[in-house]
């Protein structure tokens, strides 16, 4: 069946066929080992470290029952190849950010990170407490997966460059990676927009092959040496408020494993997922300092760049809501933002506000 008139035509959350009518499950037995491929480079700091701690606690909880093996990206598949290797049950599992799947469905997106989108407090309001978790689910069951939140990254960069931003016609034919809905966002920008694995960005940055990239923030950026090439790095942007990443489980595979082991997944990934922000927060403010001791200079885009990035944005968001399912989940997703970020704003935000005003 052509998957994307599928996506299309399909209901989400249409009746299932009475559980009294299945047979009871058939669960695996003895000791498995479970193949995890990645997106990243093998320990790219903070994506990879995530990956690594969900298997560790998965292997640690069933007591060795279910070993599981963590790929980096191109030592079993390529980076951008893992939901397919998953989905075809060549790989049990895939950790990932969901938005570099966009060819097979663009709903995926809100699983990572949309442009003008939620913070990893608001993602996290709607993944676990609204519709979120069930939306991720029934997305991934028409791939055959049983899909998770397993890492945040927290808010991302605008990114290294090689040139300063003065206006938005400074995208102009700028050379520029970053993957997801904000690459489509810079591309009505007029940029040349390109969607590079991590561990291949800093040849490509060092080469010319583009000039300028965004990868997380001050952390993982300092580690993957992005500074060594331009000293020109703006902060806070427009497409990855908080990004999430994701756990994608085969789902024959899934349902194979005893209820128990099941939930030792579902809690290895929820427990990642804290684990994870918490890395990155911990670690960048040193890291950000420590980049502007090397020289590394910290830059805001005007307002007239985010007014372009504004305007862009919603020119996407209509066209990308042609896609049924996509428009489903963007009416639920922003409904929940708005929901959450109108109590942040009354008590967490106006506390910090008055915080830093009191105390310095």
């Amino acid at each position: 069946m052509d998957r994307r008139k599928f996506l299309k035509t399909s209901a989400l959350g249409g009746s299932a066929a009475a559980a009294t009518s299945l047979a009871a499950p058939a669960y695996a037995q003895g000791k498995r080992t479970l193949t995890m491929v990645t997106t990243w480079g093998r320990g790219a700091a903070g994506v990879f470290d995530a990956a690594a701690k969900a298997g560790e606690l998965i292997t640690q909880m069933s007591d060795g029952d279910l070993t599981i093996d963590v790929k980096a990206g191109g030592e079993l598949v390529g980076p951008f190849e893992v939901f397919d290797a998953v989905t075809a049950g060549q790989a049990d599992m895939y950790h990932a950010a969901d938005y570099y799947f966009l060819n097979q469905s663009p709903a995926l997106a809100f699983f990572t990170a949309v442009p003008f989108g939620m913070t990893a407090t608001e993602m996290h309001n709607w993944w676990y407490q609204g519709n979120g978790m069930k939306l991720h689910h029934e997305v991934g069951e028409i791939f055959g997966l049983k899909s998770f939140l397993c890492g945040n990254t927290g808010s991302q960069i605008g990114g290294w460059f090689r040139k300063e931003i003065n206006s938005p016609e400074d995208f102009q034919g700028l050379k520029f990676r970053m993957p997801g809905i904000g690459g489509q966002v810079l591309g009505k920008l007029g940029a040349s927009v390109q969607n590079i694995p991590g561990a291949e960005t800093y040849q490509a940055l060092a080469s010319g092959a583009i000039d300028g990239t965004e990868w997380i923030g001050p952390w993982a950026d300092e580690k993957a040496g992005f500074f060594e090439i331009t000293k020109i790095y703006y902060t806070v942007a427009f497409h990855e408020p908080g990004a999430g990443l994701s756990l994608g489980v085969n789902k024959e595979v899934f349902d194979s494993l005893t209820p128990a082991q099941q939930a030792m997944i579902e809690t290895a990934a929820g427990y990642t997922n804290v684990w994870n922000l918490s890395q990155y927060l911990n670690n960048n403010g040193a890291a950000l300092d420590r980049l502007k001791a090397s020289g590394v200079q910290v830059y805001d885009f005007p307002d007239t760049v985010w007014d372009a990035f504004g305007a862009a944005t919603k020119e996407v968001y209509e066209e990308m809501r042609q896609d049924e399912l996509f428009a489903k989940i963007y009416d639920d997703y922003f409904a929940s933002m708005r929901a959450s970020a109108g109590w942040l704003e009354q008590s967490e935000n106006a506390y910090t506000a008055q915080r830093n005003r009191v105390m310095g």
